[in-house]
């Protein structure tokens, strides 16, 4: 099994957060805690004001993770696999942080195991759903309620179906995907369950939805940006700005007049420019970025007009990368290097209060996967009293 990807493959590669596609995944074990390590060490590379440091959820063996959610700072969720390139041994992860620990915890009723999981998201402290994929060639839907996940069975989701991106709110959950080449779009409420194949060729990525019944869906569609929005319970293609070559991977919203996606960019030199696109109430348009290559892969908003973006620059590989910003423009956030060559690509990310968490994957020298989360606080907020969320004691990710 081949670790590199085409380029015109890495869309669907970065969603996986770096695992070839089709990987197979068993349950996770019963529910387990991580010890915590000792205090670790700042980095003063982010912008001025911000404390940072580099932490890890401790999964096992070339673990990553692929996307979190954050309800408080005591209550995060995250959703990844662990063994990555073993495609028969390799399992899904959900993990939770509680303010001192981060707590792995099972699928109760899953006899065919877990697929890798790519998505999660919470309407409420106990309503947690995650999509991926399944032993059996189904698509994989997972809903929890804060101490343990069922498996969901959706007779409208058949094999061939694919979801990548979910977003939930009080009474609404949806999923999106692609069915035969045509994007796909999965919703549960108290009504029961549809699967709608749209009518725009290409993938859907990334979803987010209000409360107020708004929503975004983003991915690629035909090498353009591909955008659908949610205006009561119909879906349609909007208009979205011309770049041959382009993709979208995530988006979030912070009210009716204001989103943001971000994605990237191929070029026939086999680079990747980042691309993000502002939603202000009428139209889409293309963001000025401080960097002119670099992969975006998750966004966020903490709703007050400000934006948090993880990826990857390749300039960089061996730091954290995110960007920071909004109306008054963007600017790149990174984290300490490391003395040791690797590569790291933070694949999602969650701003809950004044905490902002990026996780992803450390990939070394041997090709060994670690999973990482970096955080981010004002350095108002003293590093003694900061929570541990599981560093060695120089802030690098812990050795397994």
């Amino acid at each position: 099994m081949s670790r590199r990807l085409s380029r015109r493959a890495l869309p669907l590669c970065v969603l996986l957060t770096g695992v070839l596609t089709g990987a197979l995944l068993r349950t996770t074990p019963a529910a387990h805690a991580h010890a915590e390590p000792p205090r670790p060490h700042a980095a003063e590379r982010g912008p001025t004001g911000l404390f940072q440091e580099s932490a890890t959820a401790r999964l096992q063996a070339d673990g990553s993770l692929s996307d979190v959610v954050g309800l408080s700072k005591t209550d995060v969720w995250a959703v990844g696999q662990e063994d990555v390139w073993e495609a028969w041994q390799n399992r899904g992860v959900i993990t939770h942080w509680d303010g001192t620990g981060w707590t792995e915890v099972g699928i109760r009723n899953d006899a065919s195991s877990a697929g890798h999981l790519r998505s999660v998201a919470a309407a409420s402290p106990r309503d947690i759903w995650a999509v991926g994929e399944g032993h059996d060639g189904l698509p994989y839907v997972v809903r929890g309620d804060g101490s343990a996940f069922d498996r969901v069975s959706v007779p409208q989701l058949g094999s061939g179906d694919w979801l990548g991106g979910i977003d939930a709110v009080p009474g609404r959950m949806v999923a999106v995907g692609g069915r035969g080449g045509d994007t796909l779009i999965a919703t549960a409420t108290a009504k029961g369950w549809t699967a709608v194949k749209g009518k725009a060729k290409g993938m859907l990525y990334g979803v987010a939805l209000t409360r107020k019944g708004d929503g975004w869906a983003v991915g690629d569609g035909a090498s353009q940006p591909l955008i659908m929005r949610l205006s009561g319970n119909a879906w349609k293609t909007v208009t979205a700005p011309s770049i041959p070559g382009g993709y979208l991977r995530d988006v979030s919203m912070d009210g009716p007049k204001k989103a943001v996606a971000v994605g990237g960019v191929y070029h026939d030199d086999g680079k990747i420019s980042p691309l993000l696109l502002e939603w202000n109430g009428k139209r889409w348009r293309r963001a000025q970025l401080p960097d002119r290559y670099a992969e975006l892969y998750g966004v966020t908003g903490d709703g007050k007009g400000h934006f948090w973006v993880s990826g990857f620059d390749a300039g960089h590989p061996g730091e954290a990368y995110l960007l920071r910003g909004g109306a008054s423009g963007w600017r790149a956030v990174r984290g300490e290097g490391s003395a040791r060559p690797r590569t790291m690509r933070l694949q999602s990310v969650a701003h809950v209060g004044d905490l902002t968490l990026a996780v992803g994957h450390v990939v070394d020298a041997d090709d060994h996967y670690t999973d990482v989360i970096e955080r981010f606080q004002p350095k108002t907020v003293k590093a003694d009293a900061a929570a541990t969320i599981g560093t060695d004691g120089d802030g690098s990710p812990a050795a397994r």
